[in-house]
């Protein structure tokens, strides 16, 4: 049966009516101006779930810098976008698309490719939302580096024209010209030479050839040491605790029935090769800022000998922070959900990503985990170190694949229509960064200021 399907003429006019009834200049708008909820009450209520001896490790770390407290502040910030003007055209949204959650990793073909690699607030919602989180993370890492106003304005923009034309592109080409869009590290080198200078060339060159050495045997030499001829990874408390350490009894059996569940949301040919590694060792880590809390878990798994490792990361995954504003997800489990949205978003995937749900964990409660590679080719780019020129290249490279990955979800052809030829909406998300990098600063410092009065505990420098 044939599915009736509106053409393109009608999607590009429906995302020109979007524009008549939402303006683009509305965007500049930094949202919730009446009854905003206090920013520490927010933070508070998310703690509740989480490990209570990490919460204070995650203040810590989210009060090194105005950009650390942004990078855990995901839900004070969808709490605020609550209120902000939208198109109303949805997507698969990454929920937490600061710079620091793109990055460089390896396809199962062992290609270096660069992508969004956080999923956890994965959900569909609002297309803008995302580059509002990505346009604000700009300005505040720009701040945190000493940039100039002149310069944090132009990497913003030039962030979100690079959004708005490869939408424009993609919302020309087909359906599977889309689907298989990727932006390899190889090509994009070439793409942008005539735009590197030499030494960020170099640093190019340098971070490609770091992240094809990060794997899980560099890990298995960073992590583990030898007990009783075997592997073991090693305590460094409290960011890596070995299970050993935490439950007291034999839970090998668990282990094992946990396993053999999360092999089967693998495809076939992943399912076989993980068959062919057994469990050595489990360990509690701490991860990132906005995670910290949640539970994770780092596996250790050996193949055919010692020297054949393959470290798992299981990390918990909760309710997203977009829920209370965009509807709960209608998957089964929180992991299942991130799962689906990272294969919904990414142009390639990790070989071994699927989910758990627990019956009955350590706690005695039930919860969900999604798993993927602990280390597989994978690359952050060091923000802090970026001049304005490379921070710029960087923006534009972010926004290009976030608009790769709204267009495989959403109408692009909608989206470009209402983004228009002209810059309206770039100044617009420009002027919001602006905005929202200010009220930024004043959640860092009321976060601060609940750590000096001991409202809250902070565990710094861990």
């Amino acid at each position: 049966m044939t599915r009736t399907r509106l053409t393109p003429a009608e999607r590009a006019e429906r995302g020109k009516r979007a524009r008549a009834s939402v303006p683009r200049a509305r965007h500049a708008e930094a949202g919730r101006e009446q009854e905003r909820p206090d920013v520490v009450d927010l933070l508070e209520e998310q703690a509740k779930s989480r490990v209570p001896d990490l919460v204070p490790v995650r203040y810590g770390r989210m009060l090194v810098s105005p950009f650390t407290f942004y990078r855990g502040a995901a839900l004070p910030m969808a709490s605020d976008l609550a209120g902000s003007a939208v198109s109303g055209i949805t997507v698969q949204a990454c929920g937490d698309a600061h710079l620091s959650n793109f990055g460089i990793f390896g396809t199962p073909e062992r290609n270096l490719v660069f992508d969004i690699n956080d999923f956890d607030e994965t959900l569909p919602g609002p297309w803008e939302w995302d580059v509002k989180r990505l346009a604000a993370s700009l300005e505040v890492a720009g701040r945190d580096n000493g940039f100039p106003a002149k310069r944090r304005r132009m990497i913003t923009l030039a962030a979100v024209r690079g959004y708005r034309e490869a939408m424009r592109d993609f919302a020309a080409m087909t359906n599977l010209d889309v689907f298989y869009a990727r932006a390899d590290i190889d090509q994009l080198r070439a793409q942008l030479k005539s735009q590197l200078t030499g030494r960020q060339r170099k640093t190019w060159d340098k971070s490609a050839a770091k992240a094809r050495t990060t794997d899980s045997m560099r890990a298995m030499r960073k992590l583990t040491r030898m007990s009783d001829g075997m592997p073991r990874i090693i305590a460094d408390p409290p960011l890596i605790v070995p299970l050993d350490d935490l439950v007291y009894g034999d839970v090998e059996p668990a282990i094992t029935a946990l396993i053999s569940r999360y092999r089967r949301t693998l495809e076939p040919d992943r399912r076989h090769l993980l068959g062919q590694y057994a469990v050595a060792d489990i360990a509690r880590k701490v991860v990132g800022v906005g995670s910290v809390g949640t539970r994770c878990w780092i596996v250790l798994l050996l193949g055919r000998d010692g020297g054949d490792p393959l470290f798992l990361q299981v990390k918990e995954a909760q309710e997203s922070v977009l829920a209370p504003y965009t509807g709960k997800s209608g998957h089964a489990s929180h992991g299942q959900r991130v799962v689906t949205g990272q294969r919904l978003m990414q142009a390639a995937g990790d070989a071994f990503l699927g989910w758990i749900c627990t019956q009955q964990g350590v706690d005695g409660e039930q919860r969900s985990f999604y798993v993927r590679q602990l280390r597989d080719w994978k690359m952050s780019v060091d923000i802090a170190s970026m001049v304005p020129d490379g921070m710029r290249l960087y923006g534009e490279t972010c926004g290009w694949t976030l608009a790769r990955a709204h267009a495989r979800t959403g109408d692009r052809i909608a989206i470009a229509a209402y983004l228009g030829g002209s810059d309206v909406f770039d100044q617009a998300i420009a002027d919001f960064a602006a905005t929202y990098a200010e009220q930024n600063e004043l959640d860092y410092q009321a976060l601060a200021d609940a750590a000096a009065s001991g409202r809250i505990a902070a565990e710094r420098d861990v």
